[in-house]
């Protein structure tokens, strides 16, 4: 049983480093990647006889070695705080569009807003 799952990690490995070297490989002028390091730039130029990369960060042209490039950059999608539930679910549309519809009181009419703050300054 041991042997068995060492084999299978060591086949994820070598698959893994595998890709890895691919991605690398195929790096083309223009990606967007970011390094093990947290930068994000788009890839210059790329000098395979000297396993080095050169990426434009917001102006700031850097040099890295192929070993510094994690993987290739997708920016997340940002997803605004109300529009999501407390798990992180989107809310459906009719909630935004009926929060928006205004109060009616009991008679039809608009409901009036009634100003608290003048009461509890007056009780102070």
């Amino acid at each position: 049983m041991m042997f068995g799952m060492m084999f299978l990690q060591s086949r994820k490995a070598k698959q893994q480093q595998a890709e890895r070297q691919d991605f690398r490989a195929n790096l083309q002028p223009g990606t967007e990647i970011i390094t093990i390091g947290g930068v994000i730039g788009k890839v210059v130029s790329v000098d395979t006889e000297y396993e080095e990369i050169v990426i434009d960060s917001d102006g700031s042209q850097l040099r890295f070695a192929f070993n510094a490039i994690s993987r290739e950059y997708v920016r997340p999608a940002y997803v605004h705080d109300d529009e999501v539930d407390e798990d992180g679910n989107p809310l459906p549309q009719e909630t935004d569009q009926v929060a928006q519809e205004p109060i009616e009181a009991e008679d039809g009419e608009p409901a009036q807003v009634v100003e608290e703050v003048e009461a509890e300054s007056k009780n102070a």
